[in-house]
Order: C-alpha cells, then sequence, then structure tokens
C-alpha cells in the first residue's frame, strides 16, 4: 500500500493547490471505495490496481476537471472489476457519477465474433453516453493516457494492439476535441512500440540539430521580445519543436526528409486580443522574410476541434525556416486543453456556447451512425472523419467548408446538406467540370449541379468513393426512406443466396434462431429492418457470413461431440482418468478436475462436457458454474457427478495464507505440514509491505475433512492472521 498511499497524498495536495472548489469529502469516500473494492487486485506490471485509478484521477485533476468527474475516474472501474453494482454506485454517489461510470465501463458481458467487433461495441457505447455527458471521454482519454504509460507491463503483442487501438480511435478523438497534450503524448507513447526504429531515428535527427536550432529560437525569441515591447504589445513569447509522430506522418506518410519539414521548430507568441495577433503577423512579416504559400489563418476560418491560430513559415537570416504561431490566451487554452478548458479555466458565456459547438458533433455523428448497422463502421469512420489534417473548401458564396483530406465532391455535396447531396447530378472545381470521384483541396470553389423532379437520387456506387461516414450514412439513409421494400427484397434474396452458397443448411427453428441472434447484434428490432438494411448496404454480407459460418461449423462439431458422449449410457467408474468420480449416463470419458475451483473428495460437484476435453468437475458453488441451469445456455451440456464410495489418492487444493511478517515463517509453516505428512507442490509469496503479507500454498488432501485439518493447523501457526482455500490459478 505504500505506493497508494503516495498516489493519496499527491492526488490530495493537486486537489488542495487547485484554485477549483472540490468536495473533499465526496472524493475522500471515493478513493475509500476504490481500494476497498480493489484490495488484493494486481495489474499485469505487479503493482497494486487501485494505483491505476487513483492515477487517472489525478491525471482529471490536471486537467481541471470537476468534483463529480474526479470522482468517476476513481471509481471507473469498480463495476466492471469488483463486487459494485451501478445501482449501488449510484445510490452512494448519485446518478451523475454513476453515468459517467458505466459511459467508461466496458462492455464485457457479451459474447463477441471478435476483438474488433466487441472495440467496435464500446466504441459506440462510448459515443452513446458521451451524447449524454461529454465528460465520458475525458475520462476514458486519462484512463488510456495512464495505460499507455504503465504499458511495458503487457505482453509484446497486446503493447501492439493497444498501441493501435490508441492511434485509430483515441489519439483521433483527443485530436478532435482539441486536447492537443492528450494527443501528443498518446501518439508518442503508441509510435514507441508500433514503430520504434523510425521513433529512434528522428529522435536522433532532432538530438543531432537540437544545439544549432535551439540557439536560432533563442535569438528569434529575443528579438521578437524586443520588437512587440517596443511597439506595447504585451504578449509571452516561447519556443517548441514539432512531436515525434507529427514528425512522422510527414516523413513516412507524405516522403518528405527531416530538412523538408519546415515546422519541426517553431515560436510561440501569445497576445491578448485578435487585432493584437494580426499586428505580430505584420511585425514578424517586416523582420523575417516569409515563405511562399506557408501561412494560414486558423483564427477566421478555425479547425473543426475550434483550434486557432495564425501559422506563418519564415526564414532568418541563417536561411533556416521556421514556423511562428500567434493566438490569444484564450485560443491557447483552448489549443492545449480543448474541452476540457471549459471546466478548467471557466470560459463564461462564450465558453459554454463553445462547449455546445463542441458536443453538438458528438450528437451528429451518433446520429449518422444509425444507418451504419455494421459496428465496425464506427471505428473505421472515427479512422476517416476525425483525421489530423482537414481541407478548406468554399462554396461559390464564400461560405467554408471543413472536410477532412481526401474528401470527394460527394463529401462536400453532402456537408452543405443532405438533399444538396441525394439531388447531386455533377460538380465544378474552380468553374471546371469534374468527375463525381474528385478529391477536393484547400482553396478551392466547388460548385454542386443539382437535378430537380422525380427521379433523382445517389447511386449506390457512390458509397464505395465517399470519404466521410457522413456522407456515405446519408447515402445509405436515402436508400432506406426511398427504396424500403425493394431494399426488404434484395437483402432477402441475398443473405438467403450467401447461406446456400457458402452450404449453411438449416432447418425453420435453426434460421429462426440464427434470424434473432443476428438481429440483436445488428440492433435492428424487425426481420424487415435486418434484410433493408443488407438491401441498402448498412449491413455487409462480407463481413456477416464468414462469422455465421464459423459458428454453424462449430456448432456441428459441438452437437457432435454431445451426441457421442449422451449415446454412452453405462455408469462406469474410472479411477485412472476420474479420480474416483462417477459420470451419470458416461461410459469411457475422461474426467479433469477445473483449475478454477479444485474440487476435492466430499465436496458437492457438477460434471461440464467440454470440446475434445471429456468432462471438466466443478464445485457446486464455483462462480463458473450457473446458478439456474434451466436459465443458461447449452444446458444439456452440465451432467450429474458425484464421488465413488472407496475413492482414494491425493488432490492438489490452493490455500492462501495472510500474516503478519517474521523470522522464520515460512519455515514453520512447511514443517506443519511435513508434520502432517502432507504433500507440497508449490509455494508462492509477495514481498511484505507494512509488516503484512500473503502467500499460496498448494497442498495434496485426499478429502474435505483432511483440508479442513491442514486449514486449523496452519491457523495455529504464530503470525498466520487467515488461511482460506482458492482456486489455483487465483
Amino acid at each position: 500500500m505504500e505506493q497508494a498511499t503516495e498516489l493519496i497524498q499527491l492526488l490530495r495536495s493537486k486537489l488542495e493547490q487547485s484554485d477549483k472548489t472540490y468536495d473533499m469529502d465526496r472524493i475522500d469516500r471515493a478513493v475509500q471505495v476504490a481500494c476497498d473494492g480493489h484490495k488484493g487486485q494486481y495489474r499485469q506490471s505487479g503493482e497494486e490496481y487501485i494505483c491505476h485509478p487513483l492515477n487517472v484521477a489525478i491525471i482529471l485533476v490536471e486537467l481541471g476537471m470537476d468534483t463529480e468527474t474526479i470522482m468517476a475516474g476513481l471509481l471507473h472501474d469498480v463495476v466492471e472489476d469488483t463486487a459494485m453494482s451501478e445501482a449501488e454506485v449510484a445510490s452512494e454517489f448519485g446518478k451523475d457519477v454513476a453515468l459517467l461510470v458505466d459511459g467508461v465501463t466496458k462492455i464485457t458481458k457479451i459474447d463477441f465474433f471478435s476483438k474488433e467487433e466487441q472495440q467496435a461495441e464500446n466504441v459506440r457505447k462510448m459515443f452513446m453516453a458521451m451524447g449524454k455527458d461529454v465528460r465520458v471521454i475525458i475520462i476514458k482519454l486519462a484512463d488510456r493516457l495512464h495505460n499507455m504509460r504503465t504499458s511495458h507491463g503487457w505482453k509484446p503483442q497486446k503493447q501492439r494492439d493497444k498501441a493501435k487501438e490508441t492511434m485509430d480511435i483515441y489519439a483521433p478523438l483527443a485530436h478532435r476535441f482539441g486536447m492537443r497534450s492528450v494527443k501528443e503524448e498518446l501518439e508518442d507513447l503508441s509510435l514507441r512500440i508500433l514503430d520504434p526504429v523510425a521513433y529512434e531515428e528522428i529522435e536522433q535527427a532532432l538530438e543531432k540539430r537540437r544545439l544549432a536550432r535551439s540557439d536560432l529560437l533563442e535569438s528569434v525569441q529575443e528579438r521578437l521580445r524586443e520588437r512587440l515591447t517596443a511597439h506595447g504589445i504585451r504578449h509571452y513569447v516561447a519556443g517548441r519543436v514539432k512531436s515525434i509522430p507529427g514528425i512522422y506522418r510527414k516523413m513516412y506518410v507524405q516522403q518528405k526528409s527531416f530538412d523538408e519539414i519546415y515546422d519541426v521548430y517553431a515560436v510561440r507568441v501569445i497576445v491578448d486580443t485578435d487585432t493584437d495577433c494580426y499586428n505580430v503577423l505584420g511585425h514578424v512579416h517586416e523582420m523575417f522574410r516569409p515563405l511562399p504559400n506557408r501561412f494560414k489563418d486558423y483564427i477566421s476560418t478555425p479547425k473543426a476541434n475550434m483550434y486557432q491560430s495564425l501559422h506563418t513559415t519564415v526564414l532568418g537570416k541563417e536561411k533556416i525556416p521556421f514556423e511562428v504561431q500567434i493566438r490569444t490566451w484564450e485560443m491557447h487554452y483552448t489549443a492545449e486543453y480543448g474541452i476540457a478548458a471549459h471546466w478548467k479555466y471557466k470560459l463564461g458565456i462564450r465558453g459554454k456556447d463553445r462547449l455546445e459547438q463542441r458536443v453538438a458533433w458528438v450528437r451528429e455523428f451518433i446520429e449518422s451512425q444509425q444507418d451504419a448497422d455494421d459496428s465496425a463502421e464506427i471505428v473505421q469512420t472515427i479512422r476517416t472523419d476525425l483525421t489530423d489534417d482537414d481541407v478548406f473548401v468554399f462554396t461559390p458564396k464564400g461560405d467554408v467548408i471543413s472536410l477532412p483530406s481526401g474528401s470527394t465532391v460527394i463529401d462536400f455535396a453532402y456537408a452543405i446538406h443532405s438533399a444538396v447531396g441525394n439531388r447531386m447530378t455533377g460538380a465544378k472545381i474552380d468553374n471546371r467540370l469534374v468527375p463525381l470521384d474528385t478529391k477536393v483541396d484547400t482553396g478551392q470553389i466547388v460548385e454542386v449541379i443539382t437535378g430537380s423532379g422525380e427521379g433523382h437520387g445517389p447511386s449506390r456506387d457512390w458509397i464505395k468513393i465517399v470519404k466521410t461516414g457522413e456522407a456515405r450514412s446519408k447515402i445509405r439513409a436515402w436508400f432506406k426512406k426511398e427504396r424500403r421494400e425493394e431494399n426488404i427484397e434484395e437483402g432477402r434474396n441475398a443473405f438467403e443466396a450467401e447461406l446456400a452458397r457458402n452450404y449453411i443448411r438449416l432447418n425453420s427453428e435453426q434460421y429462426r434462431k440464427l434470424l434473432d441472434a443476428e438481429m440483436r447484434r445488428q440492433h435492428c428490432t424487425t426481420e424487415e429492418d435486418f434484410f433493408a438494411a443488407i438491401g441498402y448496404g448498412g449491413i455487409l454480407l462480407s463481413r456477416l457470413i464468414p462469422r455465421i459460418k464459423e459458428e454453424h461449423l462449430r456448432a456441428a462439431r459441438e452437437e457432435a461431440a454431445v451426441q457421442k458422449l449422451t449415446n454412452q449410457q453405462t455408469v462406469v467408474h474410472h479411477k485412472s482418468h476420474s479420480g474416483g468420480v462417477v459420470i451419470e449416463h458416461m461410459d469411457n470419458c475422461l474426467v479433469k478436475f477445473a483449475r478454477c475451483c479444485d474440487p476435492v473428495p466430499g465436496d458437492d460437484i457438477i460434471g461440464f462436457i467440454t470440446r475434445g476435453f471429456g468432462v471438466s468437475v466443478h464445485k457446486r458453488d464455483c462462480p463458473n458454474v450457473p446458478r439456474n441451469m434451466e436459465a443458461c445456455d447449452q444446458p444439456e451440456r452440465w451432467v450429474s457427478a458425484s464421488w465413488e464410495q472407496s475413492q482414494t489418492g491425493s488432490f492438489k487444493v490452493s490455500l492462501h495464507l495472510e500474516f503478519r511478517d517474521r523470522d522464520r515463517l515460512i519455515a514453520d509453516v512447511t514443517t506443519q505440514l511435513a508434520q502432517m505428512h502432507v504433500t507440497i507442490y508449490a509455494i508462492a509469496a509477495r514481498e511484505p509491505k507494512d509488516d503484512h503479507g500473503d502467500m499460496t500454498i498448494t497442498v495434496g488432501v485426499n478429502s474435505t475433512e483432511h483440508l479442513e485439518m491442514v486449514i486449523a493447523r496452519l491457523s495455529k501457526v504464530s503470525g498466520v492472521i487467515s488461511v482460506t482455500r482458492t482456486g489455483s490459478n487465483r
């Protein structure tokens, strides 16, 4: 508990030093509940699990979040990993905290075909929760940030999987919410894992040029300070080095050399007003030579994540290009903390308006994904729509439309309005007719040509052309609404044809069961909705059928295995295989003892027919045994089991000992076992902390009575606090 105690003290210190007012009593209560709930749990790195929620809470304090968010950060894993329920969280800490905790809790109680499908469902759930309270994503980002900081405790494959997920989902979300510092650290930690060679190469290139560029930036900053002071402009000037992932994107994605990246080094100027920003820009261009086509005005045209600054790239006397970023303090807070700035800096009425603007896109995103019946498409949309690179395109009236890089004129049309996209027949870029798959670029003027009257509508081929999820979902929505009967018929025929082509033969009952399962999985309320979604492209059979085929083959194999076992009606005793266990209505079957509960003679037991490994014997009160057999999945695989009257032999069982640390305690424990002629198979002890420790000992006993004698004898050893039976895999 030493590390956890230090983190609790650090959390309280940061709360007390903050200029915000926190409800310390409620936060202290959340700390206590989290500590109690996670007691005895450890992370893969070996540290106590409670250290994770404490670190998440500290990150949230640093972001300036409120009392409820800090409490939810502390409790975000209790529903998932402890016995505490969401209702108990609501009763103890209020509905707001419970809503935040539930929004962050992953979906774990549903069987998924793949990790990608589970990931997609978790993202869908997270977005739905964000629509109710945007603080969910801030907690989730803090959670992922600390996990990535401690990723060294994971196995290499898990490191790569989590790093890719972070790059694909969480870093883009941090970018879209304007949380630059969080986004850059997530990308940095992920890139170290995904491409360590390139990361080190860029790191060495930065170090090689560090001294020369450091002198340059210091010189430029000093000259700017003197100039702005002389003209009475209040300012703050600082240097900035581009993040390694940002350099990586330009070097390895845009195929540029390190020296072709002009914004590796930058000077940032922060002033009081928008007018001061443009005045500073004039002074910068007087002092240094601006490079052509390297000026960007994100003040008059903010990025989609509300980022605002003036960017210009200039040359100094040394002929080395560098970037100058000019912004106000409010723009700076928004750029660094994004949506969290609403809580951290109390931006007032204007801040509330900006918060609504930031949250509005979440609601639009959720609405646009209502027709994305394939959950994996949500993840794909995040990867494409929430990119770092945007293009700014003009309508003929001069309005600016922001789109992800790579968007087409069709994406542009749907970004204006659904009706414009649906009636689109052609497009012009800078007054020239272009094909509909033409990609748009910053600064272009795009005109959409529309048709009038009946018969106009999008083409199904457009779904493959468009870049943005918004356009894709609007096209599907049109087909869903305008061609429903046609979609249902096409979808039904296509589904049944694919089943036949893949030799999936089902009777009417099996077909009905399959349909019901797929409707639930795809969030369809009726059979017609399911087939219509296939018809208009919302559900892709290319993703659906392989899973159905694999599940069908697996079910057939299981049914054959169960049938083979249940056809054997004679009850026999097989001590060589079963250790004296009798399985009802089965002959010549292999029996193994479940490691989750380690049954021994005298325990009330039950058997489970496994896939190809005989019967697994569990204690009746094992957590893996359903309490209601009739309501569980595959009840036919649970069979009656009992101990043979004359069973003999030794059975492994694990005991958990808590003790006060003292010399020779382990020696005394093993001596007691030796005196009882008890075989010791394994001993594992953790290093004691605060004079308290625990160990797990795996021993051999021949019955529950024998086990009780062993527990009673060990409980009398001086210093032993408690002895409890546990599964050997715990």
